[in-house]
């Protein structure tokens, strides 16, 4: 930890959950950090953008999927240090959507049973989120 302070990012992500109860991971594409890494869908909330209008864009833009902001339930969040910055992540559940989940950005999509999500190597700011969508599903 520095004595400067580091900028705070803001990041929202969703569990998207499917009716086998399996919730969906993206691979990070190469060229990108972290690449490799399976993530929760979502992104960065941009300058004046409410944190569900932006996962909502990010879903569109990443999976092509279509999501009303009633489908997307607060869950819980990460609160993590990176060397350059801070990431604050709320985690949202949606088990609603139209359209076909499709990987536009990511490397690879995987639909995964809570319990085996651990197996998939994932940002340090994800991984706490896990245990607790175990715990709810």
């Amino acid at each position: 930890m520095t004595d400067t302070p580091l900028p705070t990012v803001l990041v929202v992500a969703v569990a998207l959950i499917d009716v086998d109860g399996r919730v969906l991971i993206a691979k990070r594409p190469q060229g990108k950090s972290l690449a490799g890494l399976w993530e929760f869908p979502g992104g960065k909330v941009e300058p004046g953008e409410r944190p569900e209008a932006a996962l909502i864009r990010e879903l569109r833009e990443e999976l092509g999927i279509e999501v009303s902001e009633s489908c997307l339930a607060p869950f819980v969040f990460a609160s993590h240090a990176y060397d350059s910055f801070h990431l604050l992540m709320p985690l949202y559940l949606c088990r609603r959507w139209d359209g076909v989940v499709a990987a536009r950005e990511h490397d690879a999509l995987a639909w995964v049973k809570p319990d085996k999500l651990s197996a998939y190597p994932m940002p340090p700011a994800d991984e706490p989120l896990v245990a607790w969508l175990r715990d709810l599903l």
